[in-house]
C-alpha cells in the first residue's frame, strides 16, 4: 500500500468542491489497516474514512490521513425458504449493491434504490428512503478497530439506530472503519408502497405484475426527477433531515400552515418534510453566488460549478435560520461537515 501527501479531495466529493487532504491511502484489504497500524504517519495524525464521499462537505483542507475505502465483494452467506443473508463489503458501491439483489428478487432494501454512497456508510447513517431504513433488514456488520486493530461484530441492536443515525456517529465516531454488511432479505417480497408517490409512480408505469425491479424502477424515476445527477451538478442530496415533532406542536404548526405536508410513525410523533419548510421560506431554485438549492427539491443544496466548502455551508446556515425564524423548527444537517 501506498500513502500519498497532498492529494486533492475534488474527485472524492460528490459536491464537488476543491479540499486537499495532507495524506491518502487506498484500503484495498483487511491486512492494509493491519498495516497501517504500524506507520508513523497513521499513529502520529488525525485520520478520516471516505467512502462514496456523497455525505461530505469539505469546508477547509484536511491535515490528517484520508482512509479511501475500496474494499469490494458480494456473497451470499446464508438461505432459507423465506429469507436469504447476504454480506456485502463496505467499499461496495450502494445502489450497486441494490440492484444486485434486485436482479436476484430478494426484497428488502429496493425501496432505497438509487441513494449514493457506499455500503459501508448505509448503516452509519441508517439511511433511508420512501417508509424503509437500513434498520429493518440489518443483521450485522464487520468493523475493524481502529486504535486496537481487533475485528468487531455489531448486531443490530450494538449500533443503536435512529433517524439517519446509528453510535456510529455519536459515541463510537471515529473509533471503528467497517469492513462490511449483513443484511437480511425476502424471497417472499412484502412491498412497503404508500410513501410518497410510489404507488402514482406504479400506475403510471402500468405495471400490471408488481416484482422488486419494478418497484425498485420506480423508486430510481422518483428519485432522478427529484434529484440532481451529481456528476452534472455537484450535490450531496438531502442536506437536512426531515424534522420530527410532537403531536401537540404539529397542531399549533398545522393551525398556522393548513398545508403543511406530514407523515405520522406513531401516536405522538410526526414527520415533516424539510424540504417543504425550505421552500416556503422561499428558497427553492434559489441562487446564491455559485451556490442555491436544487430547482426541483429545495432540500438539495447545490454546488453551480465553482462553490466552496464554505459558501455551501453558510447557505445553509441562512436556510436553518430562516426556517427556525418562520416555523420555530431546527433543521439538523444530514451531511457531514469537515
Amino acid at each position: 500500500m501506498t500513502i500519498k501527501s497532498n492529494v486533492s479531495l475534488k474527485p472524492f466529493n460528490t459536491f464537488g468542491v476543491s479540499a486537499t487532504t495532507k495524506y491518502f491511502t487506498r484500503i484495498e484489504k483487511i491486512a492494509d489497516l493491519q498495516t497501517l497500524l504500524k506507520n508513523p504517519i497513521y499513529q502520529q495524525t488525525q485520520k478520516l474514512i471516505l467512502g462514496g464521499g456523497s455525505n461530505v462537505l469539505f469546508t477547509q483542507d484536511f491535515e490528517g490521513l484520508l482512509l479511501y475505502n475500496n474494499l469490494k465483494g458480494i456473497q451470499k452467506v446464508k438461505e432459507t425458504k423465506e429469507h436469504v443473508w447476504v454480506k456485502a463489503n463496505s467499499g461496495e458501491n450502494w445502489h450497486q449493491f441494490v440492484l444486485y439483489c434486485v436482479e436476484k428478487n430478494w426484497a428488502g432494501i429496493e425501496n432505497l434504490s438509487l441513494i449514493p454512497g457506499s455500503v459501508g456508510a448505509a448503516p452509519l447513517q441508517n439511511i433511508g428512503a420512501y417508509g424503509v431504513e437500513l434498520k429493518d433488514v440489518f443483521k450485522e456488520l464487520e468493523a475493524f478497530d481502529l486504535q486496537t486493530g481487533e475485528i468487531v461484530i455489531f448486531k443490530n441492536q450494538d449500533c443503536r439506530f435512529g433517524y439517519r443515525e446509528s453510535v456510529f456517529k455519536n459515541v463510537l465516531k471515529g473509533r471503528y472503519f467497517v469492513l462490511s454488511v449483513t443484511l437480511k432479505l425476502d424471497k417472499n417480497p412484502q412491498y412497503k408502497l404508500d410513501y410518497g408517490v410510489i404507488r402514482q409512480q406504479l400506475d403510471a408505469m402500468n405495471i400490471s405484475k408488481l416484482s422488486v425491479k419494478e418497484v425498485s424502477n420506480a423508486i430510481c424515476i422518483i428519485r432522478q426527477k427529484k434529484l440532481p445527477n451529481p456528476k452534472k451538478i455537484g450535490n450531496a442530496g438531502s442536506f437536512f433531515k426531515n424534522p420530527v415533532v410532537s403531536q401537540s406542536f404539529f397542531e399549533k404548526l398545522q393551525n398556522q400552515f393548513p398545508d403543511v405536508p406530514f407523515y405520522r410513525l406513531d401516536a405522538d410523533t410526526i414527520k415533516v418534510p424539510a424540504g417543504w419548510l425550505i421552500e416556503q421560506c422561499g428558497w427553492k431554485g434559489k441562487k446564491v453566488g455559485q451556490t442555491g438549492t436544487y430547482k426541483n427539491q429545495a432540500l438539495v443544496l447545490v454546488n453551480h460549478g465553482a462553490a466552496t466548502g464554505k459558501e455551501v455551508a453558510k447557505l445553509a446556515r441562512d436556510i436553518q435560520f430562516s426556517v427556525t425564524e418562520k416555523f420555530n423548527i431546527k433543521l439538523e444537517q444530514e451531511v457531514n461537515t469537515i
